[in-house]
């Protein structure tokens, strides 16, 4: 735009910031860095999570499921996750408006479900099912990382001992050419997805690292079947009995990493469950992602209060507009 009317770009940028959009009289300015609040937003299913805006910072982000991502999705933004400067901002919002919540879909912090219980009392909460599948990808990765170092170490005491013997160094290579190393490097992505979406490199990869590593073959088996549980259409007396059986096959699997993952789900056992009530979850919209793609389109954020006035433009209704809670 500003090369299309000859005008410099940081000329451009600072008409159009004070200029061209109503930025210095929005309303919520005076405090945006560190609250915004739509409560005409709210709505009876919300999601709250944490993004980072730069530089690793922080903010909670409530939002409305209602609203799909798009327009009318803000209900606040806090910056920060302490749970007690969160609730003071949401408590903003009168007590008859938050008592008519009756879902939200959040992760398994502590701070999270705090916020989510002293502000939403009557909302049934739902740990998000894409949170506790990560764990359980991170349990199988951190296995498969353990026997890369000892694979790197391995060939780096083959080359020191060669070294010292003045031998040729003779390392194993297997039938796609790629080294032990090499193989527990490149499985890193097939380990994330299921097998039908295998290419056939990712098959061959996967058939030499299981016959290689059967712990791997294992672990892969129980992430995935996790993954089914939630990807099946099933009730929750169903889902109950499907994660018995997994929690089985966690303890006669014998992996410590497994483990810490059984104990951290049955300690969130029945918010886990009620994500099979309505399979409500956070990522469903994807406005974490959105705000990270609007944050990349603009290569970063170098004002934060007038990143989020741009953010609310987007994806938050004018109070004059939108008068009402959408319940």
């Amino acid at each position: 735009m500003a090369d299309l009317f000859g005008i410099n770009g940081k000329t451009f940028q600072k008409l159009s910031k004070n200029k061209l959009s109503d930025y210095l009289n929005w309303e919520q300015k005076p405090h945006a860095g560190d609250w915004i609040l739509y409560f005409c937003n709210l709505s009876d299913s919300l999601s709250l999570d944490e993004v980072a805006l730069s530089d690793g910072e922080l903010y909670s982000v409530l939002t409305s499921k209602k609203a799909k991502g798009r327009k009318g999705s803000i209900v606040a933004i806090v910056k920060g996750t302490k749970s007690d400067i969160v609730i003071e901002h949401l408590l903003r919002i009168i007590r008859k408006l938050r008592k008519k919540v009756k879902e939200i879909t959040l992760d398994m912090a502590g701070s999270m479900k705090r916020i989510a219980k002293r502000c939403f009392p009557n909302a049934s909460q739902v740990i998000d099912r894409f949170d506790v599948q990560k764990l359980a990808t991170e349990a199988l990765q951190e296995m498969r990382i353990k026997y890369r170092w000892e694979a790197i170490e391995r060939e780096n005491e083959l080359i020191e001992n060669h070294s010292k013997d003045n031998k040729p160094i003779i390392i194993e290579v297997f039938g796609n050419d790629d080294s032990r190393k090499q193989l527990l490097a490149r499985s890193r992505y097939l380990l994330y997805i299921s097998r039908e979406k295998w290419k056939e490199s990712q098959k061959q990869r996967a058939e030499i690292l299981f016959r290689e590593y059967p712990d791997l073959e294992k672990a892969y088996a129980l992430t995935d079947g996790l993954r089914k549980i939630y990807n099946q259409n099933i009730v929750k007396s169903v889902a109950m009995t499907k994660l018995a059986h997994w929690f089985r096959e966690v303890e006669e699997a014998g992996f410590r990493s497994f483990f810490t993952l059984r104990k951290t789900v049955m300690i969130h056992y029945r918010d886990i469950l009620n994500y099979f009530d309505k399979r409500s979850t956070n990522a469903a919209e994807s406005f974490n992602a959105k705000i990270k793609n609007f944050r990349l389109q603009l290569r970063g954020v170098k004002d934060r209060t007038f990143f989020l006035f741009r953010l609310t433009k987007l994806f938050a209704w004018p109070p004059s507009l939108s008068p009402e809670p959408i319940f």
